[in-house]
């Protein structure tokens, strides 16, 4: 086996030859990141797609707060300071001084980050009247599903330091929203520049941030390469160069590894930690992380759009084979739609078990006696929450022909199969979802709201507008026992009409050179390599 997987190694290392180099050894000089997509875009508002966000949004960019990962308290960061009011509907913010944008070869700040860039990072999102609002056709998939252009009346700037949002009603995760790795501030003195240009598209492409690093080059299928920024606020940046290698296949990534094309990895999977492992010269972390994993069906869509179907394919898998076949037992299997560290999670009795006499019961009971032909489409990917959505979807697809459901497995490269996600021509996914904030809401709205439906970010395209009224609920009080009650009930709701199956919750793994130091697995949100250095 072993001489197996070293053959197989170096029949993919030959396959990589005529990749540029982007190795970097002298100490500092530089630290490559082994990805495993290509970015979908350079800028964090746009997009929520994970692989993408560990790539920009934390080496590019900061946000007005934070959430501390170990205590869960909000955190100052473009922010010293910030008071809430006494009815909830107006927060101000204090702004960090002294703060610079990047200077690179496409732009040189004249000034410092002022309330000027904080509200046109936010009146983009919001107001259709900003000239930015539809450049590149752009959604703001995040805030749209979590209804913070519903929440949010104005953004006033009330002074060159100060900024106030006024909102229509108080919310209680307003603040944990604007701590997500999503709401980032960008440049308005950079906007307006290439405006003036013409060149408005440029602006979600070549960034501008105030981050610990500055874009250089981009390479599609082949890298992305920063720089440091010499003049970060927060700190010194000991890493020279950061260079994103894009390896798509999760093989060739651990083979990068091993003869140190690069100095850590994303995403291993579990079935290689033990290659890993035995090697002296790599170091594997370990953490829990707030996600999900699961099967969603286009409710929209015959047959799936009845639960009785729902209900028979779920009983027709057997998902603790796949925990182990899949997981290798690194992971949970889900008990409910939220993972166990939530504070909101409530275990569901009812949870699809592995009955095929029931599952076709289910299917008598619906009409389909004789079975039917569907889709499930596979990530091409390995995230946390799914290390080899391939192999789960082989399994699934063997279960169903035992109750007559023929599955085909649909396949794109990741940016693509994202787009026709949004466009629903799914019958089922297999995908998943990490949490960007402990913030219960955090897994709701973005992914089964109606208002997520509406901005294509709702994979099930499930719109209930009973399970909206316990989310507004819950949003609507800060008594913690009061929004455990409506998440209770809004998980007995998932796991009742079944819009998607809760699979599993996976452990985030990462693999990294013993000499990289600094680069902490947190329980939520992307990756920062702000501290990243060798030794």
């Amino acid at each position: 086996m072993r001489i197996l997987l070293l053959c197989t190694l170096c029949t993919l290392l030959m396959g990589c030859i005529d990749k540029p180099n982007v190795k970097l050894n002298e100490k500092n000089q530089g630290l490559v990141y082994c990805a495993e997509a290509n970015p979908m875009t350079f800028n964090p508002q746009v997009t929520t797609t994970g692989s993408t966000i560990d790539l920009i949004a934390n080496q590019l960019y900061d946000r007005l707060i934070s959430i501390d990962p170990d205590t869960a308290e909000f955190k100052p960061e473009l922010a010293e300071s910030w008071g809430v009011s006494d009815d909830g509907t107006t927060i101000t913010f204090y702004l960090r001084k002294g703060v610079q944008f990047h200077r690179t070869d496409y732009f040189t700040p004249s000034r410092e980050m002022t309330a000027d860039d904080v509200v046109f990072s936010f009146d983009r999102l919001f107001n259709v009247y900003n000239p930015y609002h539809f450049v590149g056709d752009a959604t703001y998939p995040y805030f749209q599903s979590v209804g913070l252009d519903q929440l949010i009346q104005e953004i006033i700037k009330v002074d060159d330091y100060t900024v106030q949002f006024k909102l229509f009603n108080a919310e209680s995760s307003f603040l944990s929203n604007l701590a997500t790795d999503f709401a980032v501030i960008t440049s308005r003195e950079y906007a307006d520049i290439l405006a003036a240009a013409e060149n408005k598209s440029q602006f979600d492409n070549k960034p501008i941030g105030t981050g610990p690093y500055k874009y250089k080059q981009y390479l599609r299928d082949n890298l992305v390469r920063y720089h440091k920024n010499e003049t970060y606020w927060k700190h010194p940046v000991a890493m020279s160069q950061l260079v994103f290698d894009i390896t798509t296949n999760n093989t060739s990534r651990i083979a990068k590894m091993l003869t140190k094309e690069c100095d850590v990895t994303a995403h291993p999977s579990a079935s290689q930690l033990a290659v890993l492992s035995k090697r002296p010269d790599i170091t594997v972390d370990k953490a829990e992380n707030l996600n999900i994993g699961y099967w969603a069906f286009n409710t929209e869509k015959e047959p799936f759009d009845n639960s009785l179907v729902r209900k028979a394919l779920a009983h027709s898998v057997d998902f603790n084979k796949i925990l182990q076949a899949v997981f290798y037992g690194n992971g949970q299997i889900a008990k409910s739609y939220l993972p166990p560290a939530s504070w909101a999670f409530a275990e569901q009795n009812n949870m699809p078990t592995y009955n095929p006499t029931l599952a076709r019961k289910y299917l008598d009971m619906a009409g389909y006696e004789e079975g039917f032909e569907m889709t499930i489409w596979a990530m091409p990917v390995s995230r946390i929450y799914n290390p080899n959505a391939r192999k789960m979807a082989e399994l699934i697809q063997s279960d169903l022909k035992q109750i007559g459901v023929i599955a085909k497995i649909v396949e794109y490269e990741w940016n693509t199969f994202i787009e026709r996600i949004g466009k629903h021509e799914h019958d089922s996914v297999l995908l998943g979802w990490v949490a960007d904030t402990p913030d219960p809401d955090n897994f709701f709205s973005p992914l089964l709201s109606c208002t997520a439906t509406f901005s294509d970010k709702n994979p099930a395209n499930w719109c209930n507008p009973e399970f909206d009224l316990l989310l507004t609920k819950a949003l609507d009080t800060t008594d913690i026992e009061e929004r455990k009650a409506f998440y209770a009930q809004a998980q007995a709701m998932i796991i009742d009409q079944l819009p998607l199956v809760p699979i599993a919750h996976g452990m985030r793994f990462q693999a990294s050179s013993k000499e990289v130091e600094g680069i902490d697995l947190k329980p939520f949100g992307g990756i920062s390599l702000a501290n990243a250095r060798k030794q």
